[in-house]
């Protein structure tokens, strides 16, 4: 007997460039009754990316681009989204920005989770930032993406507390559970779930 659920979740690619931890945690979210989406392809710019074995592991497609040719790599890009049916896009650790004609060409949404509480620091580097300026609070930040770095309408965000001996790794450890937790809940968001 075949269980129908309410509705046809709708097809996600993940852009990756390095080991794939907020991957996984989607991969796993995607699997879940709740989920309004489900992994259909990944996409890194770095052939020795990490989290391209997730792809093996759990069946999902993955393409490699070489972002040299960034115009042509892009347009190359928006044909193997079309080809596969994806209606959105979820930057995970991605190192490489999209340009204004791939979003306004891309007929769907595309989300990112940029570690910090936007729209403080931008960019590279953030937990570093946000030690060197004494911040009490660090955080990320699950947002959509525009044609401006990290400045999309944000859909959601978590604080997390910098204690007194805080290092940028022990920061970065403390940021990225949380990212794990937030952008399952940023997806249900969008989704209205």
């Amino acid at each position: 007997m075949v269980k129908l659920t309410g509705y046809k979740k709708v097809k996600a690619a993940v852009f990756i460039s390095g080991t794939g931890s907020n991957l996984k945690s989607l991969i796993k979210f995607s699997k879940t009754k709740k989920s309004p989406i489900s992994i259909n392809l990944i996409i890194s710019n770095n052939p020795k990316a990490k989290g391209l074995k997730l792809g093996k592991i759990n069946k999902i497609k993955k393409k490699v681009f070489n972002f040299k040719k960034n115009y042509k790599i892009e347009n190359r890009i928006l044909f193997v989204l079309k080809e596969h049916e994806i209606k959105v896009i979820l930057l995970a650790g991605f190192m490489k920005i999209l340009s204004k004609n791939f979003i306004t060409k891309f007929k769907g949404k595309i989300l990112n989770i940029h570690p910090s509480l936007l729209p403080k620091y931008k960019g590279l580097n953030t937990h570093q930032k946000a030690l060197n300026n004494y911040e009490k609070y660090a955080g990320c930040t699950v947002h959509f993406v525009n044609s401006k770095l990290d400045s999309g309408k944000i859909i959601l965000q978590k604080k997390v507390k910098i204690t007194k001996n805080e290092t940028r790794d022990s920061l970065a450890k403390k940021v990225l559970i949380q990212e794990h937790k937030l952008y399952p809940k940023a997806i249900l968001k969008v989704f209205n779930l």
